[in-house]
């Protein structure tokens, strides 16, 4: 984790600015403020001055405390203005990454189709996030950085834009409270040099075979599921949440709605790869539809392979 994020990103300076003169100005307010009510306490007190005196009103007092705090309120929107503004233009020529919020996890698309669960970027380019919220109210935040912007669902042209100017490792996370598993969706951010980005973009076969190296199937299958938040509503010890247990799911038999109509089926291969793209399609007996949305386009054929093989691993039934 890097903890050094002075100018992290191009924001910072801006931010930092409008925080330190609100800062300055609220603590000349307290510190003075406070000291002149004690004062007024010791100086007007009861025993010096046993019998009370009306004190008549003062105009040019009353310009004074009218316009200088205007003028502070000025100077202080004049800061966070200055920060803010550019924010919301970005560069024509900045990379596109897509972010994808869903309870209870980020996910982020590049251009040429690569998919992560972490943002990794290039340092001193350009970056502008599409951000798309796949379920619920979302905010993505990334504290070095100094931005956030909240992920509605359904907004058109929803966006955040930055430029990462220090390579190292930073957190990011939603700040907008989204659910039951809300602290789950923290991830972080990692800024390289534009050589090392372009070998991660690109270099997939390198990647694929370090994952299927370093984990088997079931692992990584566990993995993904992980990543995607399936075990913020599916629990693996047989208790039941949001949606069926997956303890000894595998081949067991369920009754479900189709169309309406109940029917029994039984948890095989077509059956999880419909639940993942059409979660609606069938719908166990004793759970509500539209809780989960699908994960069509966000899974590929070889995530969901490991994803069964995984749900193989903790069933009894399984072959």
């Amino acid at each position: 984790m890097n903890t050094d994020i002075t100018k992290a990103s191009n924001f910072v300076q801006g931010v930092d600015t409008a925080f330190m003169v609100i800062l300055g100005i609220s603590f000349v307010f307290l510190i003075g403020l406070t000291a002149v009510m004690l004062y007024f306490v010791y100086k007007y007190n009861k025993k010096r001055h046993p019998k009370a005196t009306q004190i008549e009103g003062s105009t040019k007092l009353e310009i004074i405390w009218t316009v200088v705090p205007f003028l502070l309120t000025m100077l202080m929107f004049y800061y966070g203005w200055a920060g803010w503004k550019p924010m919301h233009k970005p560069p024509k020529d900045a990379m596109e990454v897509t972010v994808y919020g869903r309870m209870w996890n980020f996910s982020f698309e590049y251009e040429n189709g690569r998919r992560a669960d972490t943002l990794f970027l290039p340092a001193n380019q350009p970056v502008k996030l599409n951000l798309v919220a796949m379920d619920v109210l979302h905010s993505l935040y990334i504290p070095a950085f100094r931005v956030k912007q909240d992920m509605v669902p359904g907004k058109k042209d929803n966006f955040m834009w930055f430029e990462p100017q220090k390579e190292g490792t930073y957190e990011l996370f939603c700040a907008e409270y989204c659910g039951l598993q809300h602290s789950y969706m923290y991830t972080y951010v990692e800024v390289m040099d534009d050589s090392t980005f372009q070998n991660w973009l690109t270099d997939t076969t390198s990647v694929a075979a370090s994952v299927a190296t370093a984990a088997s199937p079931t692992a990584t299958g566990r993995k993904i599921m992980q990543n995607i938040g399936c075990f913020a509503c599916h629990s693996i010890d047989g208790s039941k949440l949001v949606g069926p247990s997956f303890k000894n799911l595998w081949g067991e038999t369920q009754m479900v709605k189709t169309g309406g109509e109940e029917r029994e089926i039984t948890v095989d291969e077509e059956y999880v790869r419909r639940s993942i793209y059409d979660p609606n399609a069938d719908v166990v007996d004793g759970y509500s539809k539209g809780l989960m949305v699908s994960y069509e386009g966000q899974l590929s054929d070889e995530d969901i392979d490991n994803i069964i093989e995984y749900l193989k691993s903790l069933s009894d039934h399984s072959e």
